[in-house]
């Protein structure tokens, strides 16, 4: 009977598509990851994370690299990093998300997810890109409601940081919070509770899909390009 239930278990990984996830290591992407987690249709081979050489952080959302490779551990992926220039042209990012892409292509897989929620001319750009090296987007969360996304987000035990806010439209105060009821409370009513227009970004330190939480320690929030960054510090 066990001999049965493991050989069960062997043939249906191998019906799974692979794919690969599309990682930001905040929020939409972690939550875009345990949906796909919860279908019987696919299995992640990879996260893929861009990563700003000159800064060695996570681009944009200004994590530092350590703290992206220990998040992937804990959640039990292999995780491709893909290396870009400070200030990067569309060209650079295309080239070098390719370059990191075709080795997987070449074992059949042509699909990567994205936690895209509701911007149409980012899945438009994504999809056009793909479409041209015959490749696919997945987009597990497109179209969820803003607001009752980040509740379910909360609601399921995941938790995350503040670690880069659009100054125009954030104070510096908002870079370092936790994401809970008084941070969403705390927002501006012009502002989107997932932060999807570029508003905040964040990091995912535990949650449903960790082995152990990722222990880090807020260091000081520095001010950069017209964005207010958080520094977290490994621990």
């Amino acid at each position: 009977m066990l001999e049965s239930k493991k050989l069960y278990r062997e043939r249906r990984r191998a019906r799974l598509k692979e794919v690969l996830m599309s990682w930001s290591g905040g929020k939409d992407s972690c939550l875009a990851l345990y949906e796909i987690q919860k279908t019987l249709d696919y299995r992640v081979a990879s996260l893929l994370t861009t990563v700003t050489c000159d800064y060695d952080r996570v681009s944009m959302h200004g994590v530092r690299r350590v703290l992206l490779e220990r998040q992937a551990a804990s959640l039990g992926f292999p995780l491709h990093q893909v290396l870009i220039t400070k200030g990067a042209s569309n060209q650079e990012y295309e080239t070098n998300l390719i370059e990191a892409v075709s080795a997987y292509r070449d074992q059949g897989i042509d699909s990567i997810v994205f936690g895209d929620l509701f911007l149409e001319d980012i899945k438009t750009y994504r999809d056009q890109f793909l479409a041209r090296h015959n490749l696919r987007g997945i987009y597990p969360v497109w179209m969820r409601d803003t607001t009752e996304f980040i509740k379910e987000f909360i609601d399921l035990g995941f938790k995350a940081v503040i670690t880069c806010v659009n100054g125009d439209v954030l104070h510096s105060s908002f870079a370092g919070m936790t994401i809970h009821q008084s941070f969403l409370s705390a927002l501006p009513a012009h502002v989107d509770p997932c932060g999807e227009n570029g508003e905040f970004h964040t990091f995912v330190y535990d949650g449903p899909n960790f082995a152990q939480p990722v222990q880090f320690s807020v260091g000081e929030t520095v001010s950069r390009d017209g964005f207010w960054f958080c520094d977290l510090l490994p621990q």
